[in-house]
């Protein structure tokens, strides 16, 4: 199976210098807010994001090497990525994240609320600085989504009345925005044309959404060791995702233990049966490939290169995880 490692061969030397540089970019006077960040930088990752911004930037730049702004640009969205997860783990209260201790876990949750909106901030001062005023509001977009996606989800926790379209938009906000609006500012820096700009902001939304899809599928299907979190953690936090919104089209009494939040002994064991002998895994894993291959016809706008053949090679690598 392709690795996500092999996958950026063309950004090898890349994402060495942005790993490199991250540390050293969030310089933070207070020690605890320096060592927090460390912490997370240090975390290890596959940084998928940053990877593709500077795939993007590789295959729109004609065979001219990228820029600094490029670089940049991949340093501030993986700055974005970590702030938004230090928020996630303390609205979940999550202890481990890739088999690490969490900053909540670590330093406490007013550390890690103050070290997120400290990512933010310093994300924001180097974005204004890349002086292109579209790719601020692209990026600013993204921050503002971030928000928005937690409070959707947190307001419709145990709600049954969730709709699949519902469901995507939050997703969208939550996961493909970044990789969207990050790949299109990819894409001006590099002067490729609104064009090829609007189809790389598909292509990220398309890849993002299947990226979210699968996720929420291997909550279901695999292990605790695996995922770095609780199996089925979502679904026990009341977070209703695309494999129960099919399973609840099938098994109306799935409503019911949702409903009632898991209150009685049994609830919850009862549920997971239910979306087992359901086709919802399987409905949602067929809404996943349908936006992979979106995003795949999506990158038909850029020439061919080693940057483009691994894009592609991306939108089955997401899909790979669920085979």
């Amino acid at each position: 199976m392709t690795t996500a490692t092999s996958l950026f061969d063309p950004v090898e030397n890349d994402l060495s210098i942005l790993i490199d540089n991250l540390t050293s970019l969030v310089q933070a006077q207070h020690p605890i807010l320096g060592a927090a960040a460390e912490h997370l930088f240090s975390a290890g990752g596959k940084r998928i994001r940053p990877a593709i911004v500077l795939l993007l930037s590789r295959a729109t730049m004609k065979g001219l090497d990228i820029t600094p702004r490029h670089r940049r640009l991949a340093e501030i969205t993986e700055m974005i990525h970590t702030a938004s997860l230090v928020h996630d783990d303390v609205v979940d209260d999550a202890e481990l994240r890739r088999q690490v201790p969490t900053v909540n876990t670590l330093f406490g949750n007013r550390i890690a609320v103050l070290a997120g909106d400290f990512l933010f901030a310093q994300s924001s001062w180097y974005l204004a600085n890349l002086d292109n005023l579209q790719v601020v509001k692209l990026l600013s977009e993204v921050i503002r989504d971030f928000a928005e996606g937690e409070i959707q989800q947190g307001l419709s926790c145990f709600d049954t009345d969730v709709t699949l379209e519902k469901y995507l938009q939050k997703s969208y906000f939550k996961t493909a925005s970044l990789i969207a609006n990050s790949g299109k500012a990819a894409v001006i820096l590099s002067d490729a044309g609104e064009e090829i700009a609007n189809k790389i902001y598909s292509y990220g939304r398309n890849l993002g959404l299947a990226f979210q899809i699968v996720d929420d599928i291997l909550d279901f299907t695999t292990t605790t060791e695996i995922l770095g979190k609780p199996a089925a953690s979502d679904l026990a936090s009341g977070n209703l995702t695309a494999p129960v919104l099919f399973a609840m089209e099938e098994k109306p009494s799935l409503k019911i233990l949702i409903e009632r939040e898991f209150s009685e002994e049994g609830d919850l064991p009862q549920a997971l049966d239910l979306i087992n002998q359901s086709h919802g895994i399987e409905k949602a894993r067929a809404l996943a490939y349908q936006h992979s291959q979106l995003a795949l016809e999506d990158l038909q706008c850029l020439p061919n290169s080693p940057a483009k053949e691994s894009l592609m090679d991306l939108t089955d690598y997401v899909l790979s995880r669920i085979k």
